[in-house]
């Protein structure tokens, strides 16, 4: 039996070196050349992999997403029925994407985008100081690696929110959830973080008529999923004054095309869905694992809920 990988070609061969690593005796195939179907039993993708493709494949017995996101595996047709679907929940990828979210929030913060202006224009001034026990950081997502955000966050000072569809509770962190409860949070971030999975309940979350709820002057990151966002409302809401400034890393489509107004817009800072980038080696220990309890008949760690979308 064999396992497929399917990711851009870039990194195809450093996944496989990674597996191989944990476990020399896996036969490895590289898509497009996945050989005979039947000998397919597990799938490891990332959002390049047609997902139609995988209905060829009779004795699959699990797909793996090879980030924390699973949007990309669930989109029509879906995964084939009955294979279960894993996604990652890795320390290296946690931590990549608490680097950007600290990044990003100590930017604004720390008012560099003004700071970076007065330089260009070899102005010398003062701006008043900013108060980090002040600045209200809410972040939408409290899973793995919203959590891990906010416990930095917290250690920095921060006053932070967050908000999740059913109630959680973490330490210091003040929790919402609900319609009522995103209503809540929404009118009380300065900075807003957008790590939540896309779902169908998501899309299109970040609208007009959300944003309008922010506190005039608030900033917004996204490294979650582009689909989170209506461009356009948050272009609007960044040329109104309703957000001084967003920092986004994730778009639809991607690549996002040249003449989108994103790239040259002066409020945006952009990173082209690069927050947290899994790291082959760093990763290969769980897929290796999920791929041995497939064999065993057992549920994989991180066993996405194909219903709820995550």
């Amino acid at each position: 039996m064999a396992v497929l990988l399917s990711t851009k070609a870039s990194t195809m061969e450093d996944w496989r070196d990674a597996l191989l690593e944990v476990d020399p005796s896996l036969e490895i195939r590289l898509f497009p050349e996945a050989g005979d179907p039947s000998d397919i039993e597990a799938a490891v993708c990332w959002t390049a992999h047609d997902l139609g493709e995988l209905r060829r494949y009779p004795n699959l017995r699990l797909l793996v997403s090879m980030g924390a996101g699973v949007d990309h595996l669930l989109r029509p047709p879906g995964p084939p029925p009955g294979v279960p679907v894993a996604r990652l929940v890795d320390e290296r990828l946690t931590q990549g994407m608490t680097e950007w979210v600290l990044l990003n929030v100590l930017r604004f913060h720390r008012q560099d985008p003004e700071y970076r202006a007065q330089q260009s224009a070899r102005l010398w001034h003062e701006l008043p100081a900013p108060d980090t026990a002040r600045r209200r950081i809410g972040i939408l997502g409290l899973g793995a690696l919203g959590g891990d955000a906010a416990r930095a966050l917290l250690a920095l000072g921060f006053p932070v929110m967050g908000w999740s569809r059913r109630p959680k509770s973490l330490p210091g962190v003040e929790s919402f959830h609900g319609d009522d409860g995103l209503a809540a949070i929404l009118g009380r971030s300065d900075i807003l973080v957008c790590l939540l999975p896309l779902t169908p309940e998501t899309r299109g979350l970040l609208d007009a008529a959300r944003l309008a709820l922010l506190p005039a002057g608030a900033y917004l990151l996204n490294s979650a999923r582009g689909g989170h966002m209506v461009a356009a409302d948050v272009l609007a809401a960044l040329d109104s004054g309703r957000l001084a400034g967003a920092a986004l890393d994730v778009f639809e489509p991607e690549p996002l095309p040249p003449e989108h107004p994103f790239w040259t817009h002066p409020k945006v800072v952009l990173t082209p869905h690069a927050a947290s980038i899994t790291i082959p080696r760093s990763a290969a220990p769980q897929v290796v694992e999920n791929i041995h309890r497939a064999r065993a008949g057992l549920a994989p760690l991180n066993l996405v809920d194909l219903a709820a979308g995550y």
